[in-house]
């Protein structure tokens, strides 16, 4: 058996205008965050992580800003179709580890719901953790919200 492991990271500024914000799959209350598709930010890390660790190199090659095919995309959807390239490789996911860090909108009450619906996207489980940047930098100053993803994958 082979396991590789990947890591993944994104990181949005807060949007100027009325785009929801959703993390983790899951739509929040509050400010959205900027990017060409839903910039969710915990998603797009998970989703380098999963290409990181099966060697697909990143969500910018595969997914790219330039491309209006993905403008306003749902973040899901495009990680169904990296699990589909995982699948076609024969890479099975082990489990996702996920850091944020944000001050806002707090991740507990709704954690097990993010938790859940990734752990549906991707197949296996995967952990999110909120973290506060205890008003260091732009991410302390409310600025925007960064994520972290470590992803285990297996092929026989």
């Amino acid at each position: 058996m082979s396991s590789r492991v990947g890591m993944g990271f994104d990181v949005h500024p807060f949007a100027d205008d009325d785009k929801q914000l959703v993390l983790g799959g899951i739509t929040f209350d509050g400010r959205g965050l900027a990017g060409h598709s839903d910039g969710d930010v915990i998603v797009h890390a998970v989703i380098d992580a999963l290409l990181g660790a099966a060697g697909l190199g990143d969500i910018g090659e595969h997914f790219p800003d330039t491309d209006e095919r993905w403008r306003g995309a749902d973040s899901r959807a495009l990680l169904a179709a990296v699990r589909r390239m995982l699948d076609e490789r024969g890479w099975s996911v082990v489990n996702v580890d996920c850091s944020v860090v944000l001050d806002a909108p707090k991740l507990a009450p709704r954690r097990t719901e993010m938790q859940e619906q990734l752990s549906a996207d991707v197949g296996a489980p995967v952990t999110v953790k909120g973290k506060r940047p205890e008003g260091l930098g732009a991410l302390g100053r409310g600025e925007g919200i960064a994520a972290w993803a470590v992803a285990l994958l297996d092929r026989p």
